[in-house]
């Protein structure tokens, strides 16, 4: 890399940092390019330089935290053998993934489409999230006979739709009242889900 592309790339780590910074501790309505470039320590004009507008810059956002999911989960099942309950749990730590983070939940979960500029690949990365993280345990269930693909679809389609629901209760309205009664709770809902239809 020449300097000035080290220095490109540079001025939009500052940039996609403080608006993740943003993202996490005070939500999507707190972003603006204003807030952004205030918090990366530019003039909102700089930051023109390096972004078409602030949806490139969620899309960039969307794209880390994607993948800051996926390492949560496989840092958190890699120990555990291979199969349907490394499987479920893949599905459980996804879920305290954004439990960890509701800043990062608000912007998966609540933003509306026109919030990310209804743009087609954030809400490509947002709408796979969960089959993303997860898809070393789905496949190595497909490849060992445990479930169909077919299977798989149906059960990561609705986990999708349970974790969205269950996220909204907990982080929106805290039912359950403890997070202990929440894990012990999803911990049931993701097995029974799995294993319904399976012989």
């Amino acid at each position: 890399m020449k300097n000035k592309e080290i220095q490109e790339q540079r001025m939009r780590d500052y940039f996609i940092q403080a608006c993740k910074d943003l993202l996490k501790g005070e939500g999507l309505r707190s972003v603006s390019v204003r807030s952004v470039a205030d918090r990366a320590g530019y003039s909102f004009a700089t930051m023109y330089n390096y972004f078409r507008d602030i949806n490139d810059l969620l899309f960039l956002c969307v794209s880390d935290f994607q993948n800051e999911c996926n390492e949560f989960v496989a840092e958190r099942v890699n120990k555990l053998p291979k199969g349907e309950a490394r499987f479920r749990k893949a599905v459980q730590v996804y879920v305290e993934f954004f439990v960890e983070y509701p800043g990062v939940f608000e912007l998966f979960f609540m933003a509306r489409k026109g919030d990310l500029g209804n743009r087609e690949n954030i809400l490509a990365v947002i709408n796979n999230s969960l089959k993303t993280a997860t898809i070393d345990e789905w496949n190595y269930c497909i490849k060992q006979g445990e479930m169909t693909r077919t299977e798989v679809n149906n059960k990561l389609s609705l986990l999708q739709s349970w974790a969205t629901g269950v996220l909204i209760h907990y982080i929106n309205r805290m039912q359950p009242e403890s997070y202990d009664e929440f894990i012990k709770a999803i911990k049931k809902e993701i097995k029974q889900i799995i294993q319904s239809g399976q012989a």
